[in-house]
């Protein structure tokens, strides 16, 4: 097992920010990431799995050769989370949740001060951290609509969303 502290969006929002190729490639690892409690969920270390997908990625850019919008899009991953208790020392797998994510489209473009303004469509999942605006912990999986900013900080700040959203946190608090 991963332990990430850096994981962010999913399928594919934050791969759109931080991947820049073109070529097709799965959307994440079958290992699971494993965020420690208070990071993706308050009261529990959490596990992030997928398999399958595939993505495709397509920057733009200006006349100066700047990268000014990117285009993540493809077939989604089945996509699972995962209470791992709150030993941080020796998680343990309990309750899962798992969705078929049947595809996203992110677009994000990069606005003149570096920072980022994600569009995300379809199936998303978006882990809030403590820093973030606003503050987590916490995870959601969306099916719909999410526009939400980045910082050249690393800040992340939900701006909308519409659609379904599903509480993970909730859902493996049991």
């Amino acid at each position: 097992m991963k332990t990430s502290s850096i994981t962010r969006g999913l399928a594919p929002a934050a791969l759109a920010t931080a991947a820049l190729v073109a070529p097709a490639q799965p959307a994440l690892a079958a290992e699971p990431d494993i965020l420690p409690a208070g990071v993706g969920c308050a009261d529990f270390n959490l596990g992030i799995s997928s398999t399958g997908g595939k993505l495709q990625t397509r920057e733009f850019v200006d006349r100066n050769g700047n990268v000014v919008r990117i285009i993540t899009a493809g077939k989604g991953v089945l996509l699972t989370y995962t209470n791992y208790g709150s030993d941080p020392d020796n998680p343990e797998a309990g309750e899962s949740i798992t969705f078929r994510t049947d595809g996203s489209v992110s677009n994000t473009v990069v606005n003149p001060d570096g920072s980022r303004t994600v569009t995300a469509t379809g199936h998303n999942g978006i882990v809030m951290f403590p820093t973030d605006i606003p503050a987590g912990p916490s995870t959601t999986q969306y099916l719909g609509r999410v526009v939400y900013t980045i910082s050249t900080e690393g800040v992340w700040t939900l701006v909308s969303s519409s659609g379904t959203a599903t509480d993970v946190c909730a859902a493996l608090a049991g």
